[in-house]
């Protein structure tokens, strides 16, 4: 009798792609309902079109939260429509937030194309982002059950979002030093909220949807705060030392844009801080910034910090019942999303 071949585990860009391909449709759909001209702008915003509706095959991101949504119901063993159904909420959260973060941000390029609001305006920028976020809710309360749990998920998500945003925009208007800096912690609530709420939210919404109990729900939403940290402090890292090649931005970019980021806070509660504090203000010499950063620790705490977060995060996936399958899967795309630079 022979061996049924046994086959191999999908790697974590293969998990990407396989989510992606699965949701699409679902969010080609949604979308397909809104104003014409909001829906030109929803469809740029996701790579599939340029100004005016030609067809584009630029790049609509990686897709982590709809995967994390998608994983989380299969984790469960939810129906075959709970995963698409949350993926697509949380995607188009996501574009929401994206779209309205670049406004505020003033940043004129995403994935190498114009953003929306420099593309079309900001106001119909502003206007694309509220449909996306209305057609996310009407996407929930419109599931054949758990639907009033799931919007509960997804507003809190967005509380925090909310949150996360403005203490982000307030980091920039404090000092670099003295009683009134931003503090390592602070940066670590802004990060779970800003970054690590909605990854929560992406797999705990997939896992409520496909009928798992309230502590399972709970568990992977905590997961993917831990995620979101150490996501973030791992982009941290690369917006200081990353390769352009890989980061799509210029060497020290963070540090360019004087960015409160987790690895200078952690070098402006050293004795080197008045120094760094004097290479940051006037904006020369990033290089020399990066340096000092390193030596005092700034580099190594923030790895040490994103590798706790992930031992955390795995740890709580470990503790509830998961389908092996998914849960191997949600692994692979840790490993993807966080240790490029671990």
């Amino acid at each position: 009798m022979t061996a049924a071949p046994s086959t191999a585990p999908l790697t974590a860009v293969q998990v990407l792609d396989r989510c992606r391909e699965l949701v699409r449709p679902e969010l080609e759909r949604a979308v397909a309902g809104l104003h014409p001209w909001v829906r030109e702008m929803a469809a740029y915003t996701f790579g599939w079109c340029e100004v005016g509706g030609a067809p584009a095959t630029s790049s609509g991101g990686k897709g982590v939260r709809q995967a994390l949504a998608v994983l989380g119901a299969e984790a469960v063993g939810g129906p075959a429509h709970a995963g698409p159904r949350a993926a697509v909420a949380v995607e188009l959260v996501h574009a929401f937030s994206l779209l309205h973060d670049d406004i505020m941000d003033g940043d004129t390029s995403r994935r190498g194309r114009p953003t929306v609001w420099r593309a079309y305006g900001t106001g119909p920028a502003v206007l694309a982002g509220d449909a996306l976020f209305a057609l996310a809710v009407d996407t929930l309360a419109e599931a054949p059950a758990g639907a009033a749990g799931a919007v509960r998920l997804l507003s809190t998500a967005l509380g925090d979002l909310v949150r996360g945003q403005a203490d982000d925009l307030l980091f920039a208007t404090r000092p670099w030093t003295g009683p009134e800096r931003v503090r390592p912690e602070e940066y670590r609530t802004m990060a779970e909220h800003k970054t690590g709420a909605l990854l929560g939210c992406a797999a705990a919404l997939g896992a409520a949807l496909g009928g798992a109990p309230p502590a399972t729900v709970a568990a992977l939403d905590r997961a993917g705060r831990h995620l979101g940290i150490a996501f973030q402090i791992v982009d941290d890292v690369l917006g200081v030392w990353g390769d352009p090649a890989v980061t799509g931005k210029p060497v020290h970019s963070d540090l360019r844009t004087r960015k409160k980021t987790f690895p200078v806070l952690v070098a402006l509660d050293t004795p080197a801080a008045g120094q760094l504090a004097r290479l940051l203000e006037s904006g020369e010499r990033p290089d020399a910034a990066a340096a000092l950063i390193e030596r005092a620790g700034g580099r190594s705490a923030a790895l040490r910090e994103a590798r706790r977060r992930i031992a955390v995060a795995e740890a709580t996936l470990a503790a509830v019942p998961l389908q092996a399958e998914a849960g191997g899967e949600l692994g692979a795309l840790v490993d993807f999303l966080v240790r490029r630079e671990l």
